[in-house]
C-alpha cells in the first residue's frame, strides 16, 4: 500500500499531492552560491589614484630646498569647564617667541592672557585703532577684513581654532591695526595686553634680550614660499657683473619609514581539508582579510598622525569655509592655493552638502570619467568620495585637494614590491605553522606610507559643516 505525503499548497487545501515538492527535491540538489560578501568594502579612491613609489630601502627621504621657518604653527589650549587656557610651551608657535626656552617666563605670559567671549557679528579689532593686544583664537571662526582697491571691504583671510593675530604688537608698541577682525560665529579668544607683555619683559632679562635679538635680526633673503632665495640677474644691458648663487638644501630632510598593517589569519585544518568545494575556504578567508587590510591602509594614509594627509598638510595650506557649509567659493579658494590640482577627496556626505550648495545657486557640476567611473567634478577636478575622512560629533569634516606624482612634486604613496611571499603588491602572506589545536596560522602584512613632496601639493578645507 502506498501512502502519499501532503505538503505545501496541497496540504493546505486538503488535496492529495500529485508530484514531488520543491522542499523535498532540494535535498538531492546543490545550490549556486555566492562568494562571501562584505559591506565594509569601499571604493578606496585614494589608493587607486595615488602613484606608488617603490621604496626598496624601506625609508623614503624627501630632500627640499632650505626653508626658513617663521613659527607659523597653531597654538593649542586646555579647557576646564568653560575656562580656556593656552598651554605655555605652545606660545613658541608665535614667530616672536620661536626658540624661546624659558619655561617660567612662558608660564607667566600664558597666565596673562584674558579669556573673552564674542557673539557672531562682534568686532574684535577695528582698522586704524591702536594695536595693543596679542590675540589667540581658542574656538570659533573670524573674518580678517581690510579695504579693497576701490574702497570697499574685502575679506583678507579666515581665522579659526589655533590661529593668532597681533603677534608683532610688542615690536611696534605705537602701531595701529591694519585690518579689522569680526566674529563669524560665537568665539572664544584669549587676549594678552601689550602692557602685561612689556611689564614681564622688564622683569625678565631673557625675554627682553630675545625680543631685541628678534627685532634686530636681518631678514634672510627668501622667496614668497619661505625658501632660501636663488639670486638671478635679468633685464640688464651692457656688461654688468652677473650675480653668483647656489641652491641650499635642508640639512635634516624628512624621512618616511614604511608603516605596516598586520593581522594573523587562523583556519582550522579540518575546515581547510574538508570544506573546499565549490570554493576554497582559505582563499575566501584571505580575500576578505586582504580587503580589510586595504581599508585600514587607506584609513591610515588619511588619518595617521605620523604620515597621514590630514595631520601633515602644511599650515599655510589649511583654510576655513567662509560661512560654514562647503560652497563653490570655498572650493575655488582651495584650488587657487596650488597649481595643477588633480583630485579633490571628501566624505560622501560632504560631497552631498556641496551639491546642495550648488543647487541652491543654480549650479550643476558636470560629471567626468575617472578610471572608468563617472564622478562629480568642480572646475574639471574630480570630486572623489572617501569615507575615511572623519566627521566630527558636531557635524564638521574636511576636504582634501591634491596634486600627485614625483614629477609634479605632489603627493605619492610609498610601498615596496618583491617582498617574500608576496600576495599582492607590498602585501604578503606568510605561513606561521600549525598549533596543537590544529589551527593553521598565516601572518598577513601590508607595507605602505605616503609623502607630501612640497607643502602646496596638498590643501585642506577644514571645519566644513555638512548638516546645514
Amino acid at each position: 500500500m502506498t501512502t502519499s505525503v501532503e505538503s505545501g499548497e496541497a496540504a493546505q487545501s486538503g488535496e492529495a499531492q500529485l508530484s514531488l515538492g520543491t522542499s523535498a527535491a532540494r535535498q538531492l540538489a546543490t545550490t549556486t552560491k555566492s562568494v562571501p560578501q562584505m559591506q565594509g568594502i569601499s571604493s578606496r579612491w585614494l589608493l587607486r589614484v595615488l602613484p606608488w613609489v617603490q621604496v626598496s630601502a624601506g625609508t623614503y627621504r624627501v630632500n627640499r630646498r632650505l626653508t626658513y621657518t617663521v613659527g607659523d604653527g597653531r597654538v593649542e589650549f586646555i579647557s576646564t569647564g568653560s575656562e580656556v587656557r593656552v598651554i605655555p610651551p605652545e606660545l613658541g608657535e608665535l614667530p616672536l617667541l620661536r626658540d624661546f626656552g624659558d619655561n617660567d617666563t612662558l608660564e607667566a605670559l600664558a597666565s596673562g592672557f584674558v579669556q573673552r567671549e564674542y557673539a557672531a557679528g562682534d568686532t574684535l579689532v577695528e582698522a586704524g585703532a591702536p594695536a595693543d593686544h596679542i590675540y589667540l583664537v581658542a574656538h570659533g571662526k573670524l573674518n580678517k577684513t581690510g579695504t579693497g582697491k576701490y574702497g570697499d571691504e574685502t575679506v583678507l583671510g579666515v581665522l579659526a581654532d589655533g590661529d593668532y593675530f597681533g603677534e608683532r604688537v610688542p615690536l611696534e608698541p605705537d602701531g595701529t591695526w591694519e585690518f579689522s577682525v569680526r566674529a563669524v560665529t560665537r568665539c572664544t579668544v584669549l587676549a594678552l595686553p601689550l602692557q602685561a607683555f612689556q611689564e614681564l619683559a622688564e622683569r625678565s632679562d631673557a625675554l627682553r634680550e630675545h625680543v631685541e635679538a628678534f627685532a634686530s635680526r636681518p631678514a634672510k633673503p627668501a622667496n614668497k614660499r619661505g625658501e632660501a632665495d636663488i639670486a638671478v640677474t635679468s633685464g640688464h644691458v651692457g656688461e654688468p657683473a652677473i650675480t653668483g648663487t647656489f641652491v641650499d638644501y635642508e640639512l635634516s630632510p624628512r624621512e618616511y619609514e614604511l608603516s605596516v598593517a598586520q593581522t594573523v589569519l587562523r583556519v582550522h585544518t579540518r575546515v581547510a581539508d574538508l570544506y573546499n568545494d565549490p570554493m576554497s575556504q582559505l582563499e575566501q578567508q584571505l580575500r576578505l582579510t586582504v580587503e580589510a587590510l586595504r581599508e585600514r591602509q587607506e584609513h591610515e594614509i588619511v588619518n595617521n598622525r605620523e604620515f597621514g594627509l590630514l595631520h601633515n598638510a602644511d599650515i599655510s595650506q589649511r583654510i576655513h569655509t567662509r560661512s560654514g557649509p562647503p560652497t563653490p567659493d570655498d572650493l575655488d579658494e582651495l584650488l587657487a592655493r596650488r597649481r595643477k590640482t588633480q583630485f579633490i577627496l571628501a566624505h560622501p556626505r560632504t560631497i552631498a552638502a556641496f551639491g546642495r550648495e550648488c543647487t541652491s545657486r543654480g549650479l550643476y557640476p558636470q560629471s567626468i570619467d575617472v578610471l572608468g567611473s563617472s564622478v562629480r567634478s568642480w572646475r574639471g577636478v574630480p570630486l572623489l568620495p572617501c569615507n575615511k575622512i572623519p566627521i566630527s560629533e558636531s557635524g564638521t569634516s574636511s576636504i582634501l585637494a591634491m596634486r600627485t606624482g614625483e614629477d609634479n612634486q605632489g603627493v605619492v604613496g610609498l610601498h615596496q614590491t618583491g617582498i617574500p611571499d608576496e600576495f599582492q603588491p607590498s602585501l604578503n602572506v606568510r605561513f606561521m605553522g600549525i598549533n596543537e589545536q590544529a589551527l593553521s596560522s598565516y601572518l598577513v602584512s601590508a607595507y605602505f606610507s605616503a609623502a607630501i613632496l612640497v607643502p602646496d601639493a596638498l590643501g585642506v578645507l577644514e571645519d566644513v559643516e555638512i548638516g546645514r
